[in-house]
């Protein structure tokens, strides 16, 4: 049965500028954190008609995850909100050495890894595991988490789309479709004002929340492929409703509530 052999590691991340690479890309070392951001997100709009940063200007200040193995189920954030980047990174990757699970993500394949890619490299975290294709584990070469059309990362906005660009969906909206809380009013956008009020708590919440829509996607799609019956759908559905319900945390007071 899928609960006697699950081992699934739902994840999202929430990042803001890296200031210190926009110091050193751009001469900027007199200017303060908020003015590298401004002139980053200038520089971006002049180029593409948006602020969105590319993946190598982003730092990560939140990793999220759910996690589903045996009988066991948890959500949570990486570390504390005083770790710092390299300690969320090392920890991410540290549990896929741990449990070699199979990643979910929504557009994890477009943008969440690529950050995590780049932070790796600049934080100096080896992750074997990670980038393994087949040289130290035989079975990568078939399934691993590089190639975009294997499972061992699986990418929801990706897969369900049929991987065609212009048929992308937001998390929030297919999650509102499914009777899921969405982002309940909440927005990625605003996680670097939230950042820089030092109201971390805040966005490790909001992120928890992304972690667990993609998670019961996730579930959903895992029924329509075969993999789990209805009734075990709902016994998985009810496990996460009993799991929130233990934590007693406002955040998931509010899931709860607005999940249909």
């Amino acid at each position: 049965m899928w609960v006697n052999s699950v081992n699934v590691l739902a994840f999202d991340i929430e990042t803001v500028p890296d200031t210190e690479g926009g110091r050193r890309v751009y001469g900027l070392n007199e200017l303060s954190d908020a003015e590298v951001a401004q002139i980053m997100f200038t520089k971006r709009r002049e180029q593409t008609d948006a602020e969105f940063l590319p993946a190598h200007f982003h730092k990560i200040a939140t990793i999220s995850a759910v996690l589903r193995k045996d009988e066991n189920f948890k959500v949570w954030s990486l570390g504390t909100p005083d770790s710092q980047e390299s300690e969320l990174v090392t920890r991410f990757f540290d549990g896929v050495a741990r449990y070699t699970p199979t990643l979910v993500s929504w557009n994890g394949g477009g943008f969440d890894l690529p950050v995590l890619h780049y932070r790796a490299l600049i934080n100096g975290i080896a992750a074997p595991r990670y980038w393994d294709v087949g040289d130290d584990d035989r079975d990568f070469r078939w399934n691993n988490y590089l190639n975009r059309f294997h499972y061992r990362h699986t990418d929801l906005m990706d897969v369900l789309s049929g991987y065609q660009a212009r048929q992308y969906a937001s998390l929030d909206q297919v999650a509102l479709l499914l009777g899921l809380p969405g982002k309940m009013g909440q927005s990625g956008a605003n996680v670097w004002e939230q950042y820089q009020a030092g109201e971390i708590d805040q966005i490790r919440n909001y992120c928890e929340t992304d972690a667990l829509n993609t998670y019961l996607i996730y579930l959903r799609w895992e029924l329509i492929r075969g993999n789990l019956t209805v009734q075990n759908w709902e016994r998985e559905c009810d496990r996460v409703r009993d799991t929130l319900r233990q934590e007693n945390k406002p955040h998931w007071d509010e899931f709860l509530q607005a999940w249909h």
